[in-house]
């Protein structure tokens, strides 16, 4: 007898402009659009560029399946009259109840105050109940740090990771949130 493995549930997060849901693959489009944007994917560590066909798809596939290490929520603003997805935010679990908040958000909502509003939600409702959030981001990517820091993430020292879309090691600043 095969014993099947419930999917955890990913609740909705709501914010003033639009809400956090679990990815579908109605999404596949826009991800593949915004994802295949080069400024969008060398400020990440996981998107290749060129963004492959049927990567979307994949992504959405594993952020759906019961043995997954991540939840992704699409920032969805079509409760207020905007694009059905400006974004993806993301927490990898790790280890001790931590995980590591990821985010991308869509060129035209840039300097919009979208990331910041999406991390604070993600970090007010802690869907996983961590102890602990980290995230880090590109030293060239200032932005990103300063949501961070916007949302109650402290800066605790610098590493490397390495960009699929760079084909390089590129440098870090990384975050810490305790929770509660």
């Amino acid at each position: 007898m095969v014993q099947e493995i419930p999917i955890a549930e990913q609740p909705v997060v709501t914010s003033d402009r639009f809400i956090l849901r679990p990815l579908r693959t109605s999404d596949a489009g826009l991800i593949t659009h915004y994802a295949s944007e080069k400024r969008v994917a060398t400020m990440t560590s996981n998107l290749p560029h060129p963004y492959p066909p049927g990567a979307a798809q994949g992504y959405i596939d594993r952020m759906c399946a019961p043995e997954r290490i991540e939840d992704a929520w699409a920032m969805d603003g079509t409760s207020a009259e905007s694009p059905e997805l400006m974004g993806v935010i993301s927490l990898k679990r790790m280890d001790r109840n931590q995980s590591e908040v990821g985010y991308w958000v869509a060129p035209p909502f840039w300097n919009t105050g979208l990331a910041s509003e999406a991390v604070h939600a993600l970090v007010l409702a802690n869907p996983l109940r961590n102890k602990t959030m980290f995230a880090s981001v590109f030293q060239d990517n200032p932005a990103s740090g300063r949501v961070l820091t916007h949302c109650g993430f402290e800066y605790i020292g610098d590493a490397e990771s390495f960009s699929i879309a760079r084909n390089t090691t590129v440098p870090t600043w990384t975050y810490l949130k305790r929770m509660g």
